[in-house]
């Protein structure tokens, strides 16, 4: 089997939890998630399959999109409600002080990972050093928060539910510790769900109970397995004739004079065979189209 399913995963489950649900559901011992979900969250998950997960190192960066929800009054060690209580305060904002301080985090910012993160420090997981009760400093990274609206909110228990699009690398628990700094009041994450990553969005979506009844049933999981190409739209697309189909998938590197399409230097490009099925992806360097990976259905 060879694709992507994506998963809507469920709370109290690690990612890699999902992985190891999908191998035995499956019998697919060759399978891996695109991205951690923190145990708390739900949501798109994408998961790949046999030949897809040779491509893992050349998925491309993309956007992700998340619904939080957040409580004002508090903070905890880990940043969402998990966590062990930090601080708690009165709260004396209103719903428009929220959405004139959440202005303010629109754009690139500057965000420090959160202590409970598998960043490293010196090859050590943030969430290491953290369980130990260690802090450390840590170097703020620049992210881009391209949307952020406030979509529902109770303003006499302060909780707050907000939809964010933003750039790979983004903490959702850090934003929403630096918006109740900013309010003054602290601000605690107690919900969050992907709603979009790697291109796929809820819709998308099956989850581990549907897929064990697919196994149970014998309905297979075909219906539900998504060509691994589809990670790669955002690349050009070139398509080549049965003789260079043949040496691509061989290794052999394509003279760039005989590719009909326009490709810089070092850029990326899905390869398509003359029937359009996807052979893998490759580069150009100086005036040949190298392989970079192929896809083998085999695996």
């Amino acid at each position: 089997m060879t694709g992507i399913i994506c998963v809507n995963k469920e709370k109290d489950i690690t990612s890699f939890g999902v992985v190891a649900k999908l191998r035995g559901i499956t019998k697919e011992r060759k399978a891996g998630h695109t991205g951690t979900l923190d145990p708390m969250a739900t949501g798109v998950l994408p998961v790949m399959f046999g030949g897809a997960t040779r491509f893992l190192n050349f998925l491309p960066d993309s956007d992700k999109g998340y619904r939080a929800t957040f409580k004002l009054g508090m903070t905890t060690d880990t940043l969402d409600i998990t966590g062990e209580v930090t601080s708690q305060s009165e709260v004396a904002v209103t719903v428009d002080d929220v959405k004139r301080v959440m202005c303010d985090f629109v754009g690139v910012i500057d965000q420090i990972p959160p202590m409970y993160s598998a960043k490293s420090v010196d090859g050590v997981r943030l969430y290491d050093l953290a369980r130990e009760g260690k802090t450390v400093e840590r170097e703020a990274c620049k992210v881009e928060i391209k949307e952020l609206e406030l979509v529902a909110f109770d303003e006499t228990e302060h909780i707050y539910q907000i939809d964010v699009l933003c750039s790979k690398g983004t903490y959702i628990r850090s934003l929403i510790d630096d918006i109740g700094s900013a309010l003054g009041c602290g601000a605690v994450m107690t919900e969050l769900c992907r709603t979009k990553a790697m291109g796929f969005d809820l819709s998308d979506c099956v989850t581990l109970a549907e897929l064990q009844e697919r196994k149970d049933s014998g309905k297979g999981f075909d219906d539900v397995l998504i060509d691994i190409e589809r990670m790669f739209d955002c690349y050009k697309k070139v398509r080549v004739s049965p003789a260079q189909s043949t040496r691509f998938f061989n290794g052999g590197a394509l003279d760039m004079s005989r590719v009909r399409a326009s490709i810089e230097q070092n850029e990326i490009c899905t390869v398509y065979s003359d029937k359009n099925e996807f052979l893998g992806l490759g580069q150009r360097q100086g005036d040949e189209l190298k392989v970079l990976r192929i896809l083998s259905v085999r695996e």
